[in-house]
């Protein structure tokens, strides 16, 4: 069992970790001594620093003398962190001012996955406000000939879903006007989740010669719309990766990030606007992604979380500054949205 580390010793492993993440070089107990006020003997770092590999926070990678950080080391890190790297007044200025001159959620989405990734120079992913935490704020019916309608449904986080429905029978323009009007009275407010109890008796609220166009509608907005579970990822940065080593690995790193789905888990569920969550190397599901650490956050208005935001990169990343990135530009995300 691995003892627990004492102060001087989660120095050696911070100042280790910062070297390793700033030069990408093995670290020796010399050069801490040299660049870090630890206040001990090279010597006394040195015995702690074969300490700290007993234990399996630093490894040796060739015969010299230097160690990098294992990610059982990145994790103790991550854990002991005191504060997150804050971002400077220019940064905080210019994400207000790339943020605040979006116009609707595609853009907002689309501006914060590239700032993101311009911040901290890793590969970002956003998720889209998921429709199951989403309610109807309204839904519009547009005839477009004799047997199609256009259906749009916009919610209150600002997702705009539409869809044809075709080979319908006659389209009664006066009809289609009723079925909306009926159909935003019993739906608006409504979370996406609960609208197939809402309307289930809506199509006898209809006349006889109309019903079976309320049930053509209602089946594909139930259908396609409300009962749909994959939800939009989008991402921005891949070229990040190319300054990095990732060696023989950089491919499986790639396909991983090419998978909506494995996005979407390596995010993690969405729980608390509050949450900032860091998975190192092996604790990440996926093979492809074992090189690799992911920082997420939720983001979303007051106390409702949305979605989620993260960036991925190597294990030798800038955690504080990355951590401080991510948590800043959700809490910009959900005060926009909120504004809205």
């Amino acid at each position: 069992m691995a003892r627990l580390l004492d102060e001087r010793k989660l120095a050696v492993l911070r100042a280790v970790v910062e070297d390793f993440v700033s030069t990408n070089e093995p670290v020796g107990s010399r050069a801490l001594a040299d660049r870090h006020q630890l206040g001990v003997s090279p010597a006394t770092i040195r015995n702690d620093m074969v300490a700290l590999e007993e234990d399996g926070y630093i490894a040796q990678p060739h015969t010299s003398a230097g160690r990098v950080p294992t990610d059982k080391g990145y994790r103790l890190f991550v854990d002991r962190l005191s504060s997150l790297k804050p971002l400077s007044l220019a940064e905080r200025r210019a994400i207000e001012s790339f943020l605040g001159g979006a116009v609707d959620l595609d853009e907002i989405v689309a501006r914060t996955v590239r700032l993101l990734a311009q911040l901290t120079s890793q590969v970002a992913i956003v998720q889209y406000p998921s429709l199951t935490r989403s309610s109807v704020q309204h839904v519009e019916l547009v005839p477009l000939g004799d047997r199609r309608i256009m259906m749009v449904v916009i919610t209150n986080t600002g997702r705009v879903e539409q869809c044809v429905i075709d080979g319908l029978e006659d389209v009664d323009e006066t009809a289609v006007g009723d079925l909306r009007n009926k159909l935003n009275r019993a739906i608006a407010g409504c979370y996406l989740s609960d609208v197939s109890e809402v309307v289930d008796d809506l199509p006898a609220q209809m006349p006889p010669e109309h019903r079976m166009l309320a049930v053509s509608v209602l089946s594909v907005l139930l259908e396609s719309l409300v009962e749909r579970h994959e939800e939009k990822i989008v991402l921005a940065g891949t070229a990040n990766l190319a300054a990095v080593d990732f060696a023989a690995s950089l491919r499986e790193v790639l396909e991983a990030l090419e998978e909506n789905m494995v996005l979407i888990r390596l995010l993690g569920e969405v729980k608390d606007p509050s949450m900032l969550t860091v998975s190192i190397g092996q604790e990440n599901f996926h093979e492809g992604l074992r090189s690799t650490s992911v920082v997420s956050a939720d983001y979303g208005v007051g106390n409702q979380s949305l979605a989620k935001i993260g960036v991925v990169g190597p294990t030798r990343m800038d955690y504080p500054g990355t951590m401080g990135a991510v948590r800043a530009v959700a809490r910009y995300v959900g005060q926009i949205l909120a504004g809205q």
